[in-house]
């Protein structure tokens, strides 16, 4: 038996469900098989590769792809939206999903300033997608 697939759904899939999935490999191992997507992807953003770097996670090899290369084609079996914006835009029911979660995290991506000033917001975030991954391992019990 397969392992239960979880999708990251994000709008860009450039920074939160990028980290989302990388941090659910890190600490599942192998009792999931993480994926992530958006619904408007866009390139991963060079910030999103240095901060997960920072936990020793290298995801530059890594890239954004749309929702449609999944719906179908892959037994998603928990959906987990991580934004506002894919929330509006994504499909209320997922063919053989058995959970959809909604996780809202803060955009990176959107925060204007120095350097300092975005790099602190994509750790925060990749923080706070780190101990709600954590929580929710610790909630789910072992497939």
């Amino acid at each position: 038996m397969s392992n239960p697939v979880v999708l990251f759904l994000c709008t860009g899939n450039s920074a939160r469900s990028q980290m989302a999935e990388a941090l659910l490999r890190k600490e599942a191992g192998d009792r999931f098989d993480a994926h992530s997507a958006g619904t408007e992807p866009r390139d991963i953003n060079p910030l999103t590769v240095q901060i997960m770097n920072e936990l020793g996670i290298d995801i530059s090899q890594q890239r954004s792809k749309h929702v449609r290369e999944y719906l179908g084609r892959l037994p998603v079996r928990i959906l987990v939206v991580v934004c506002t914006e894919a929330e509006k835009t994504c499909p209320t029911t997922w063919p053989g999903a058995l959970q959809r979660l909604f996780w809202r995290f803060e955009d990176p991506a959107a925060v204007q300033g120095t350097d300092d000033i975005k790099l602190s917001k994509f750790r925060e975030v990749r923080d706070a997608i780190h101990q709600r991954i954590k929580e929710w391992l610790a909630e789910t019990a072992a497939p």
